[in-house]
């Protein structure tokens, strides 16, 4: 039982986790119904490291804060982002040229700027959570991300016959997957009240703006644009809180 959350913790996190052997392809792709415990468990990891930054100077609070987030993560959805953004300018329009870049392991000017304006986003709407002590919305902001994900996992098709998202989409098991997405939104919408109803409809044209354009361009998901469906929605919601409050 216990495995598939490992599992999840080591595609997701840099978190110190046993050490499994014979990883089984269904393994991994009920791996996905715990990606939003995992986001869980980041929130509360940003709060505690919140917590303990009480006193020093805002802006370096908020930089510290964020440079801890992406070596939690070890910037996978950032790399996620970063290929994406390449592939949609370079790519022109066409699908193959779009996705050939997507394996380019080079970081062209696109990549660059996109990184800087989420991350300076993500600064920036830190800065007002700390100042306002909104540690609840942080805690919410990576579980929405992973929940963005599996419902992609859901309700699109993924494009590449090989991979680790190959693995996800081919066994994920489909029931227990809208169920763990269900049961977030629920939780989140006990916890903030009326305001979840705001978040949840600026998600929600985010989303569906985001599935549309990788459904025109590409046909379907690729593990880079699932990464960047996850920073995109997780700056989204910083943004959102912080206007909010």
């Amino acid at each position: 039982m216990l495995r598939p959350f490992i599992i999840a913790l080591q595609l997701l996190t840099r978190l110190p986790t046993p050490r499994l052997h014979e990883i089984s392809e269904q393994e991994i792709g009920r791996s996905l119904v715990w990606y939003p415990l995992v986001g869980l468990l980041l929130g509360l990891i940003l709060v505690t490291l919140g917590w303990l930054g009480n006193g020093m100077p805002t802006g370096l609070h908020a930089a510290v804060l964020l440079a801890f987030w992406v070596m939690l993560t070890g910037a996978i959805h950032l790399d996620g982002l970063a290929d994406s953004a390449d592939a949609w300018l370079g790519g022109l329009g066409d699908r193959e040229k779009t996705l050939a870049i997507m394996k380019d392991p080079y970081c062209g000017p696109a990549a660059v700027v996109t990184l800087v304006l989420v991350l300076l986003i993500k600064f920036t709407a830190l800065e007002h959570l700390i100042t306002t002590k909104n540690w609840e919305a942080l805690v919410l902001v990576p579980v929405l991300g992973r929940t963005a994900l599996v419902l992609l996992f859901l309700t699109t098709p993924y494009v590449r016959e090989n991979g680790l998202g190959s693995l996800l989409a081919k066994h994920l098991p489909r029931r227990a997957s809208l169920g763990i997405v269900f049961f977030t939104l629920a939780a989140i919408s006990i916890i903030l009240g009326v305001d979840a109803l705001w978040l949840f409809l600026v998600i929600a044209g985010m989303f569906f703006a985001l599935r549309t354009l990788m459904l025109r361009r590409i046909g379907g998901i690729t593990g880079d644009t699932a990464g960047a469906l996850v920073e995109i929605t997780e700056a989204l919601v910083l943004l959102t809180a912080a206007l909010m409050k």
